[in-house]
């Protein structure tokens, strides 16, 4: 008579595997898909690998490989006036549009999520639509409507032209977040005496920081990335950075623009590891 042994409670009986038999059977398909997918990772990453160096290059025009070693290019974009002063009213107008689309973002995601009126589903994709609607047309139907306010050349409807934009980040990325939220949380602080107000600031804001701050991030680089609603919208005195390397590129060909893209791909990957680190630790804390 053969016994089998009993699994202790809060145990994981695991199936009986052949001897000899490795864990993770080697697969040539695994193999294949993994060579496919970095092959095309590495084709999608190779403009910006190659940005890299040539910002480095001691040439005085855009060339791969470069010949030699050089600073000169980020000395060049740090000492120009009109390169600097490009910079400071992207980061201007990227960190309104950063704040302007959190606020208006996370009333519009409480509404969303929280409310029930007709036509929820309507503004919802109304509100999201400029992720899906082509940019040049959102630009001429900006364009044509700022035009009868005055609000063309201007450093306030360039805002509000860029929040429109990035708006939908904060709303998807705040929707997620109160999407898992669990509401209970929110009916024992008021069951215990605390305001709307007081369960919102001390329970709910806290638990969807995550989500906040994400959009907020999502937001700050749509703006400071945008180029085609500036093109329309900014004068030659709200002139912002992407505009500025879109004019280098048509009239120069020196180094400087490698040197800002590189600048501007740096800075993009850390605010992205930073925004994607915070979401991971409120996943874990939650």
């Amino acid at each position: 008579m053969t016994v089998h042994p009993v699994a202790r409670p809060g145990t994981r009986v695991l199936a009986d595997r052949p001897a000899g038999r490795p864990r993770y059977a080697f697969s040539w398909s695994r193999l294949l898909l993994a060579a496919l997918c970095g092959l095309i990772l590495l084709f999608l990453i190779a403009p910006v690998i190659i940005v890299i160096p040539m910002s480095f290059s001691a040439a005085k025009y855009l060339s791969f490989p470069p010949p030699g070693f050089s600073l000169q290019w980020y000395q060049n974009f740090f000492n120009r006036s009109d390169w600097t002063s490009a910079m400071i009213q992207s980061i201007r107008v990227a960190f309104t549009v950063m704040i302007l689309a959190t606020i208006l973002g996370i009333m519009a995601s409480l509404a969303l999520v929280r409310g029930n009126f007709p036509g929820k589903d309507f503004i919802n994709v109304v509100i999201v639509s400029p992720l899906i609607v082509p940019t040049i047309i959102v630009a001429i139907a900006v364009y044509g409507v700022y035009a009868r306010l005055h609000l063309v050349q201007t450093f306030v409807g360039l805002v509000l032209a860029h929040t429109v934009l990035a708006l939908p980040y904060v709303i998807v990325n705040v929707t997620a977040t109160l999407r898992g939220f669990d509401i209970r949380l929110e009916q024992a602080a008021q069951s215990l005496g605390a305001s709307p107000l007081q369960t919102f600031r001390f329970v709910t804001l806290p638990t969807i920081a995550p989500g906040i701050f994400a959009g907020a991030v999502f937001a700050f680089i749509a703006s400071f990335d945008e180029l085609i609603v500036a093109l329309f919208i900014a004068g030659a005195q709200g002139r912002t950075l992407p505009m500025r390397m879109f004019e280098g590129l048509r009239l120069e060909i020196d180094p400087t623009i490698a040197a800002v893209s590189s600048m501007l791909i740096t800075f993009s990957v850390l605010v992205l590891l930073s925004a994607e680190v915070v979401r991971r630790r409120g996943r874990r804390e939650l």
